[in-house]
């Protein structure tokens, strides 16, 4: 196995990928018996419960909260809404309508004949299968821009694209407000960006609910909501027209609200998601349980709208030591993929992150990133390879943190990676200063050109320092592996295997949202997406 002839053990790789699966297979059969309180309202969602309430109370939340407090919620929310429309007779949206309007009362959670609840069902089943098809048909349309357009720089401009690959430029905008952020993207856009990722408020991921409408008040970000993404897709799709080249959008799939952000993404069209098996845990100290049935939900949305999602192993560097802690990185790789796969995820849509974070002071620091970004880049060559800038080590002096995302994109253009979020100065102050990104921009295009076929003209020396590196991280990956394989991933997570952070199995935030599914458990929208349902 090779990627430009850079050598990795194919042996070592079938055993790390046996690992990885076996780990994800131990947790996917608790995913298979559990729901959460964020499943069952995008089952409402889907179905057109998209209205609020009381206090902006999303009408989905309230209703969901109010079956889980009964007890009912392990029967699925959508059997609920069966049993409601039989003895109403009315839509999902009328029903939504009639409690946003009024609330609830004890009436609408009251048992009726099984007959009609039944007759009911399959009602629910029929408009669920529709809005799968609806998922798809804004799939398409997105895809049918994309392939008019063209993604990266436009035909007869720069480099001819057969001299070798170039890694797309990623940049964020964080405003706190979408309509500022519009104006952020489009610079961006116009100065060379290729992809466009939305930040997300800061502790939105802690909130369980989405709110509703588009949002001026972000700290740090700005709120990812249905109406925020339509804004910012539409503005995108404007300046692609007038640009003539497809310009892709990024938000969060992550925290409690993962499966509903991931349906919204899917009906306005984003092109990738955030979304890592392990982040939320680790990071943000969400209940590794919730985490993991929510995750496999949402990447069943992803993989229907045919959205990529990007991990974020790369965080992990910020907690760990680079040079003592790839391997780390690598091993999460493989347990994200092995959770991806059985969600319906293609290798082409499974985005994975690794950063550039090694002490610049090291010997040979360069060199070393080479073997691990080559190393990744062989490991999943049909993955689009998410490459994070440093930040860790990022100095003060701006000269050489200018030096240093210089040196980052020339490892990121000779390694082949996919995507290429580039470093600015002013990142930490939330949103980077209009000149910063159009110098990012200026300095990944200038690398990006020049050393444009420089992984197609190297050959490594077998015994050589870069190769050497690359070897040692996949040998310990795997012994990490094996570890977590006999251990079980919660006691690794627990034990702090990853990121040098420890998490409780039933510790951290959202585990009174995670519920056994009961007998005659009942998601069609579940159903839509695993392929058991009717595609009307």
């Amino acid at each position: 196995m090779s990627w430009s002839g850079f050598p990795v053990d194919a042996e070592q790789v079938r055993v790390a990928r046996a690992l990885a699966q076996r780990i994800a297979a131990e947790v996917l059969r608790f995913i298979s018996s559990h729901t959460t309180v964020s499943i069952e309202r995008t089952v409402l969602r889907a179905l057109g419960f998209d209205s609020v309430g009381a206090r902006a109370t999303p009408v989905a939340n309230l209703v969901v909260d109010e079956l889980l407090r009964r007890g009912l919620l392990g029967a699925g929310a959508a059997s609920w809404l069966a049993q409601v429309m039989s003895r109403t007779d009315q839509t999902p949206r009328e029903i939504c309508a009639r409690i946003a309007m009024s609330g609830l009362h004890a009436g609408l959670f009251s048992p009726v004949e099984q007959g009609g609840a039944d007759k009911a069902r399959d009602a629910v089943s029929e408009l669920t299968a529709r809005a799968a098809l609806e998922l798809g048909a804004r799939a398409e349309q997105r895809d049918a821009l994309k392939g008019e357009l063209g993604v990266g720089p436009r035909p007869g401009v720069g480099p001819r694209p057969e001299v070798g690959p170039r890694p797309l430029k990623y940049v964020i905008v964080a405003t706190g407000d979408i309509h500022d952020d519009v104006l952020q993207a489009v610079a961006a856009a116009q100065a060379g960006a290729d992809i466009i990722a939305v930040i997300r408020s800061t502790a939105q991921s802690l909130l369980d609910y989405v709110p509703k409408g588009a949002t001026r008040e972000g700290f740090g970000g700005t709120y990812a909501t249905q109406e925020n993404f339509r804004i910012m897709r539409e503005a995108l799709d404007q300046e692609s027209q007038r640009l003539g080249r497809y310009i892709g959008l990024t938000n969060y799939s992550s925290g409690l609200c993962m499966p509903e952000i991931a349906l919204m993404g899917a009906i306005e069209r984003l092109d990738y998601l955030l979304n890592d098996a392990m982040y939320g845990i680790l990071f943000r100290d969400i209940n590794m349980k919730r985490t993991f049935v929510d995750q496999y939900f949402s990447r069943r949305i992803c993989a229907l709208a045919r959205i990529g999602i990007m991990t974020g192993e790369d965080n992990y560097l910020t907690t760990a030591p680079a040079l003592t802690a790839f391997h780390t990185v690598v091993a999460s790789q493989f347990i994200n993929e092995a959770f991806a796969r059985p969600a319906g995820l293609p290798p082409s849509l499974i985005g994975l992150g690794h950063a550039f974070q090694i002490d610049p002071a090291v010997d040979d620091s360069l060199l070393l990133e080479l073997g691990q970004a080559l190393l990744v880049r062989t490991l999943f060559p049909d993955s689009p390879i998410k490459y994070m800038p440093p930040t860790k080590h990022m100095p003060g002096d701006i000269f050489m943190g200018y030096l240093l995302d210089g040196m980052f994109n020339l490892v990121g253009v000779a390694s082949g990676q996919s995507v290429q979020l580039l470093g600015m100065h002013t990142e930490s102050i939330h949103n980077p200063f209009l000149m910063d990104r159009f110098l990012s921009l200026k300095n990944a295009d200038y690398v990006f050109c020049a050393a444009r076929s420089l992984g197609q003209e190297v050959r490594w020396a077998p015994d050589g320092k870069v190769v050497r590196r690359a070897r040692e991280v996949l040998e310990l990956a795997v012994a990490l592996l094996e570890q977590v394989a006999q251990k079980g991933l919660m006691t690794a997570i627990s034990e702090g295997l990853f990121a040098d952070v420890k998490r409780s199995p039933d510790g951290g935030k959202g585990l009174g949202g995670v519920v056994a599914r009961g007998e005659g458990y009942f998601n069609p929208l579940l159903d839509q997406l695993e392929g058991r349902g009717d595609p009307r």
